[in-house]
């Protein structure tokens, strides 16, 4: 009868771990543009709503409802936000899937109605009393993501960061009619963002292949900053 010990080392198993020095690398270079992706996708969206007054109108006005009902747009940050408010009250669908081409409306999709208006309250009380610091908070976050997943700097964290902001546009903008927005242009980014979670990119490439053995050192000794830390990268 054999033991574990003579069967040899447990080889890893194909699909899961890469098993050539090819593989590594096609896994490693892949990984890399996604997150550096993701990340340049955040960088260039930063100079339209740049601080201190984030493109805004003088007065911070957002866009919102005229006297016939229709959607006036105002600019920068405070467009987009009072966009946002002014769908929160019209219910959509997502992941609506068309199956019988002759027959209207979808077969299949989510209504979201619900994730809206508590997205509306949010930006009603919260947000636009708040836009001439909020906007900074806002900013500073995609400016976080851009560099986490560009630098691969705590990649994870900077993914969980990208997940919140990704699937708060997607509730607020994915889906409407005008302007268009397609949904899945946010769905992607909600997707993408997960998966940089998952996969920690910085463990492959970047500033977290320097940081982590370091951290983890200071984690055994007891720190719980640097166990914490650790989870991030």
């Amino acid at each position: 009868m054999s033991t574990p010990e003579s069967q040899g080392p447990r080889q890893p198993r194909e699909g899961i771990y890469s098993s050539s020095r090819v593989e590594r690398s096609i896994t490693v270079i892949a990984i890399a543009i996604a997150s550096i992706g993701l990340g340049y996708l955040f960088f260039t969206q930063l100079w339209w709503k740049a601080p201190p007054d984030f493109d805004c109108p003088k007065d911070y006005a957002f866009s919102h409802a005229g006297e016939n009902g229709e959607l006036v747009r105002t600019s920068g940050l405070c467009r987009w936000i009072g966009v946002e408010a002014y769908y929160s009250d019209k219910p959509r669908s997502l992941l609506k899937a068309n199956i019988v081409g002759s027959k209207p409306g979808s077969e299949i999709k989510v209504p979201i109605g619900s994730l809206q208006r508590a997205n509306g309250a949010f930006i009603n009380n919260f947000v636009e009393p708040n836009i001439r610091w909020f906007g900074y908070v806002i900013w500073a976050s995609e400016a976080f993501i851009f560099l986490s997943m560009c630098l691969g700097f705590f990649s994870r964290l900077g993914a969980l960061v990208a997940i919140g902001m990704s699937t708060q546009l997607t509730i607020g903008l994915a889906g409407i009619p005008k302007p268009v927005e397609w949904e899945w242009s946010y769905l992607l980014m909600v997707l993408l963002s997960i998966a940089m979670f998952g996969l920690a990119p910085g463990r492959y490439f970047g500033l977290d292949r320097l940081l982590r053995p370091r951290l983890k050192l200071l984690s055994e000794r007891g720190s719980r900053l640097s166990r914490l830390l650790v989870a991030f990268t």
